[in-house]
């Protein structure tokens, strides 16, 4: 039954209108996009702050420098939000790309490619981040039972900086993890009963 062109169902039987799955869409490709920008953006600030970081010091008449590569964890942080600013890049024009020409029929392998490649960059952001905040809280708190001292009290500029380079990096990681829901999303969207409707499965 059916008044003024808006379909009525019995209570049991589900009813999609077209017009409500395209805007879906559109949200979802819109906000994959929003989220990509934010990890790349992110991901490329903290490499610029971490790499850029350094300070020098007097202890006992000597000068002691402090950079970014004496912590080994900062050189993985850097190297893992490089490759996820660029990784996110590519995937932000591909994005734009989808969006301006609009419907755009992805194959399964490309949406579990892209599926991969999203999971497995949060993994190693989330790696990346658990040693940095690790080698942080040894840095600002010290270690007294491994006689480790409280280097942010000699290097409060480096370490102020640093930390905010991993605080920009958190973000990207969340980012990075809420798009993999979305990937995740895409693709077994492909695996659902609506075949015979080619709406934008491309983003």
């Amino acid at each position: 039954m059916s008044y003024v062109g808006v379909g009525v169902s019995p209570g049991n039987v589900p009813v999609y209108h077209g017009t409500d799955l395209r805007a879906v869409e559109r949200k979802v490709r819109l906000a994959e996009l929003i989220l990509r920008s934010v990890t790349c953006v992110l991901a490329l600030a903290s490499v610029l702050l971490i790499t850029t970081d350094s300070q020098v010091q007097d202890i006992f008449t000597i000068k002691k420098k402090a950079k970014f590569t004496d912590m080994k964890s900062l050189v993985f942080l850097v190297v893992v939000n490089g490759m996820a600013a660029a990784y996110s890049l590519v995937q932000v024009l591909r994005c734009g790309l989808s969006m301006v020409r609009g419907s755009v029929l992805l194959s399964k392998t490309l949406a579990w490619l892209i599926l991969s490649g999203d999971q497995l960059l949060s993994y190693m952001m989330l790696a990346a981040l658990g040693a940095a905040l690790q080698s942080s809280i040894f840095a600002k708190f010290s270690e007294p039972e491994l006689e480790w001292m409280k280097l942010c009290d000699m290097y409060g500029k480096f370490c102020k900086q640093s930390g905010e380079g991993i605080a920009s990096s958190v973000v990207a990681c969340l980012s990075m993890v809420i798009v993999s829901g979305l990937s995740a999303f895409g693709l077994f969207r492909l695996y659902g009963g609506n075949k015979g409707t080619k709406i934008s499965a491309g983003w």
